[in-house]
């Protein structure tokens, strides 16, 4: 078998420097899944990322499918043939499908009679016949939201394409992708090398860009040499890079041959927040801001530059004019919002809808209000400053500083609450309600802040179910998704103990008198907005959906957890986070304990008779229809452990309950290789089976072992 490396370049317009990457990996993942699809053959693929360009290289690509075996199944042979043993037109319309004739098909006898067959080999196609098909395929599965036309072509892709490179090793796959003719030909950097560059093999195709073409067309290099420049030039002024990683992607995919440059604002902008600043230069103009030795932001920045200019210094100056009025206008509203305070923003809330159905700010302000306050003594907060703080959260929206910058909502009620006079804990507070943002974000903490964010994410969990925006598949408008995974991570990583049904129970009660509320008809003969949705399950599916979050965060936490074992203490329904985590990280230790599958086997086997029996078991062991020494044996062993098993379970020990039950073994073999359950008389088949559900009761109270394999 011979092989070749295959390179696919899609050049473009500037493609989205947002959804860059993920149109590269989903690009060069279609064409991998081609070829595997095809059967083809492959070794390795490096995947390429550049504004202007998508583009896949694999290594080691087989010349030709392997020969396929065919095997048909055909029509019965009692319709096969006619009488007189001649070939019916249902015998050669099957040969004939299969290229052959009805005397070389075979036979196959199954339960439903014997029918025709037919086995034979069909050449696999030569690889360069199936590329473009492969290609285009992948093309039409990116994930492209809103694909264009351009010209007066029928194409559509996600910007226009302008050339298309498609090699089988040194020789270009002949194809129409995208309505554009293949061939070898790139090109360059738009301005420092815009001619065409012949591409003679895939192995040279990064190579060749970067030295005839002014292209790192290598997403990570050209990311490591941004990171590098970056922070060398800020070091070199005595700096220190802020680089965070989403604006380091998006200024790798908005260069493809990065210079930084560095460059200065007017240091009177440093009276502004460090938020504002920053936001400032990364959101609005992707620049780098540069902190000093002590972490205190300076009035240097560093632009990355996608050429090599003849006047650097023009380029920086340009830099810092389009940064000034921005900061300029951060200022000003800085100024102006500190002219009235968020607690005189409160009404104004009232014309801030939240969503139709559930109301105002002002309305979501007063149910997180209610839930902060009920959730306060559980966390150890004061109340009184939980309710403070609700009221004001969402205060800072109505401000001008949020409203240029949506991604310092919170960040700015704290500073603010600061300004005006509020107590610390509740500025504090304001700043935390939406810890955490994303996985790995840092967690509220304070009391105040903790309960806040609590209540600010259990509110959009409700709210969303109550009015049927439960997510679905891609679809989650409110982001409840995020919002639980944050509000378990706040209960597990906290140790905060609470009852998750009661707590949701107690938001829905708020949530359901708003809904009523705003389904009333606004002004006489005009229709209710919408009709409050009839859910007394709404408290059971929202937890059932929270632990549903809580198994995908274990079975991918690399900790060994499997879905069995999550199942097993589900199982139990344990109403608090927290001790869910317990059972089941007890759970986990006791299956490394010798001995734990047997116990395991036994409790599916213990679960199995006691289902399967006809004699109620109520627990209650006789000690005088005990006959045999096994189950004398297994009574006393567990005599001996419950009380101490009890105890441990009770202070929610689940690990040392665990333990001392794993002690139970060696007698429950033995009665299970003794004792016969279902004895002759009823009195003593009833007396094992109530010692066999004592032993189940004392595991049941950790978890579910039946549930587990084994």
């Amino acid at each position: 078998m011979k092989y070749r490396d295959i390179l696919i370049e899609i050049g473009t317009e500037e493609l989205p420097p947002k959804s860059l990457l993920a149109l590269a990996d989903a690009f060069a993942e279609g064409v991998v899944s081609g070829l595997d699809a095809a059967g083809i053959a492959h070794g390795a693929m490096t995947r390429f990322a550049a504004p202007r360009r998508l583009a896949v290289w694999v290594r080691r690509v087989a010349e030709q499918q392997p020969d396929q075996e065919i095997k048909r199944k055909g029509p019965p042979v009692s319709a096969a043939f006619a009488a007189d043993g001649s070939p019916t037109r249902a015998a050669t319309a099957f040969a004939d499908s299969c290229g052959t004739t009805v005397a070389s098909l075979g036979r196959v006898t199954e339960a439903k009679g014997e029918f025709l067959f037919h086995t034979g080999i069909k050449s696999g196609a030569e690889t360069v016949s199936l590329l473009a098909d492969i290609a285009r395929t992948s093309l039409d599965k990116l994930p492209i939201a809103k694909r264009m036309r351009w010209g007066s072509g029928t194409a559509e892709f996600v910007r226009p394409v302008h050339w298309v490179v498609f090699l089988f090793g040194k020789d270009v796959v002949p194809a129409e992708i995208l309505s554009v003719t293949t061939g070898r030909h790139s090109r360059g950097h738009r301005f420092m090398a815009p001619k065409d560059i012949a591409i003679a093999s895939p192995s040279t195709y990064a190579g060749r860009l970067e030295k005839a073409g002014h292209v790192l067309v290598d997403f990570e290099k050209r990311r490591a040499v941004i990171r590098e420049g970056v922070v060398a030039l800020a070091e070199s002024q005595g700096g220190h890079a802020i680089i965070g990683s989403a604006l380091l992607d998006e200024v790798t995919s908005l260069v493809e041959w990065p210079v930084p440059i560095s460059g200065h604002f007017e240091e009177r902008f440093l009276a502004l927040p460090k938020e504002v600043l920053i936001a400032t230069l990364q959101d609005h103009q992707r620049y780098f801001p540069v902190e000093d030795a002590q972490g205190r932001l300076t009035s240097l920045f560093i632009t990355v530059a996608n050429v090599v200019s003849r006047a650097p210094d023009e380029v920086r100056r340009g830099n810092e004019r389009v940064v000034r009025p921005r900061l300029a206008d951060a200022a000003f509203f800085w100024d102006q919002d500190r002219r009235l305070s968020l607690a005189a923003r409160m009404d104004h809330l009232k014309a801030v809808t939240f969503q139709a159905q559930l109301g105002s700010y002002h309305a979501r302000s007063g149910r997180i209000h209610r839930l902060a306050q009920h959730l306060a003594p559980s966390v150890g907060a004061d109340p009184g400053l939980a309710g403070r703080a609700a009221d004001l959260a969402k205060c800072d929206l109505l401000t001008g500083l949020v409203g240029e910058f949506p991604e310092l909502q919170g960040t700015m009620g704290a500073y603010y609450a600061q300004l005006d006079g509020e107590p610390a804990e509740v500025a504090r507070a304001i700043g935390e309600q939406y810890l955490p943002r994303f996985a790995g974000d840092a967690l509220p903490t304070t009391p105040t802040g903790t309960v806040l964010a609590l209540a600010d994410k259990l509110d959009t969990i409700v709210g969303a179910f109550a009015i049927g925006q439960k997510p679905t598949g891609a679809k989650d408008p409110f982001a409840v998704r995020r919002a639980t995974l944050g509000a378990l991570r706040i209960l597990l990583e906290s140790s905060l103990d609470v009852d998750l049904p009661a707590i949701i129970a107690h938001a829905y009660e708020a949530t359901l008198a708003d809904l009523l509320l705003n389904a009333k008809p606004k002004a006489e003969g005009q229709k209710p907005a919408a009709a409050p949705p009839a859910s007394p399950d709404l408290v059971r599916d929202v937890c059932d959906y929270a632990f549903e979050r809580l198994r995908s965060v274990y079975l991918e936490s690399g900790q060994g957890i499997t879905s069995e074992m999550f199942d097993a203490v589900l199982e139990r329904k344990p109403v608090s986070p927290l001790d869910f985590d317990a059972r089941l990280s007890a759970l986990s230790e006791f299956l490394t304990l010798e001995g734990a599958g047997a116990l395991t086997g036994a409790n599916k086997r213990i679960a199995n008779i006691l289902r399967k029996s006809d004699s109620a078991a109520d627990g209650i062991v006789d000690p005088a229809l005990l006959e045999v020494d096994a189950e004398k044996a297994l009574a006393a062993s567990l005599a001996e452990v419950a009380p101490a098993a009890r105890t441990c379970i009770a202070s929610r020990d689940y690990r040392g309950a665990l333990s001392r039950l794993a002690t139970l073994r060696p007698s429950v073999d033995a009665f299970f290789d003794g004792v016969m359950v279902n004895a002759p008389d009823a009195g003593v088949r009833r007396n094992r089976l109530a010692l066999l559900a004592s032993v189940q009761a004392l595991f049941l109270a950790v978890a579910d072992l039946s549930r587990l394999p084994g």
